[in-house]
């Protein structure tokens, strides 16, 4: 339960980071954050009882810069909700595709690139989508520019982040 994850808030309750539990745990105990859910039970020391937090909120205001993200495998999985763009099956077998395919002069880019199970990926071989009679389910487009992303695998894990996370 210790290396579960934690969501941590800005001090404008904006989502910046996710953390270990243990380190969410001593930002509380030591003042720099309080506590905001903790639905997921207590931790017993030998004289205290702590609460295991799910969403702390930071006294301070922490500011990143925007950088790009880099194309990779996990974020265009993650950027397309692990579906495939071509047929919309959640298959856990993805694979990357390009729209426009690198020997017609595609790039490896977010705009170019989109998730596809591997059977649309065949099918669609080095053609376009028109030309393979193919129709993309979205346009391929770069993350939003929001400062932090959280990954979708622990959107349905951890319910009570829905309501401080901006959707």
């Amino acid at each position: 339960m210790v290396n579960s994850v934690t969501l941590v808030l800005n001090q404008s309750y904006e989502p910046v980071n996710l953390c270990r539990v243990r380190r969410a745990m001593i930002l509380v105990f030591r003042g720099k954050a309080e506590l905001l859910d903790d639905g997921r039970g207590e931790i017993h020391s030998a004289s205290q009882v702590f609460s295991i937090p799910s969403v702390i909120r930071l006294f301070y205001r922490v500011q990143y810069p925007y950088h790009r993200k880099k194309v990779s495998r996990m974020e265009v999985f993650d950027r397309d909700n692990y579906t495939c763009q071509y047929c919309g099956c959640q298959a856990g077998e993805l694979t990357l595709d390009h729209v426009i395919p690198k020997k017609r002069g595609g790039e490896h880019s977010w705009e170019n690139v989109v998730s596809a199970c591997a059977s649309c990926n065949r099918r669609k071989g080095g053609n376009t989508p028109a030309e393979a009679g193919m129709r993309l389910l979205h346009k391929p487009a770069p993350p939003r520019k929001c400062g932090f992303h959280v990954p979708s695998r622990y959107l349905n894990t951890y319910e009570e982040w829905q309501k401080y996370l901006f959707r």
